[in-house]
């Protein structure tokens, strides 16, 4: 089906993180979606002052560092913006052992003066398109996806790839919560939603369904 929604992906080259800008109209508001370590937020701002978008939150996924390391950068470009992660996340933001960046020898945290939660099952508005934030937990402990009906797509974060799945051995991970909300909340979505990963190609519901060796019955 046609999209409403345009989507432009920017993958990090050390990790394959895929941060995401997602707009309706030329000109319109935006979401930034993970902007991760360098060059992603680089790349995302260029890529918003070129279409001369407007950005209206920064959404994140979960709270690991390849996923946040881009905020303060977006922020510092684009002052007043709001930042939204689910509140079992929003840890990860302060403690460099939550954001896991103690792993990579590069401390870090994230200031941002506007932080939101993403409860489940609330809805986010993006231009007249509709967005329904659904628990995806597990992988980390506040982990969010996003999907849009009208558009056939959910962003997923690290919580389902193509064939795969989110790692669960950190800390902070609950493997069985993860498998249970990968069948109870995004398996639940038709088959050809087309599925946008933190690492990684496309995919859909209905290819995970049936080749995902991670989720079979």
């Amino acid at each position: 089906m046609d999209s409403p929604v345009n989507i432009a992906s920017f993958v990090e080259p050390n990790f394959g993180e895929n941060a995401y800008v997602l707009w309706v109209n030329e000109g319109g508001p935006c979401w930034i979606v993970d902007p991760g370590l360098p060059p992603s937020a680089r790349d995302v701002i260029a890529h918003i002052e070129e279409h001369g978008l407007k950005p209206d939150a920064v959404l994140i996924t979960h709270g690991h560092a390849d996923h946040i390391a881009g905020v303060p950068e977006v922020l510092q470009a684009f002052e007043g913006l709001a930042a939204y992660i689910g509140d079992g996340d929003k840890p990860a933001l302060t403690d460099p052992r939550e954001n896991l960046s103690v792993n990579l020898g590069a401390s870090f945290t994230v200031e941002c003066a506007d932080t939101r939660d993403l409860a489940p099952n609330t809805e986010l508005t993006l231009d007249g398109t509709t967005w329904k934030v659904l628990d995806t937990a597990g992988h980390s402990p506040g982990g969010r996806s996003f999907y849009c009906a009208a558009a056939g797509v959910v962003f997923v974060g690290d919580t389902l790839f193509q064939l795969s799945i989110g790692r669960t051995d950190f800390h902070h991970s609950n493997h069985d919560q993860l498998i249970r909300n990968i069948h109870e909340n995004l398996f639940t979505l038709p088959d050809e939603t087309k599925v946008y990963c933190g690492h990684g190609p496309a995919t859909t519901i209905g290819d995970e369904k049936q080749y995902n060796p991670f989720l079979q019955d």
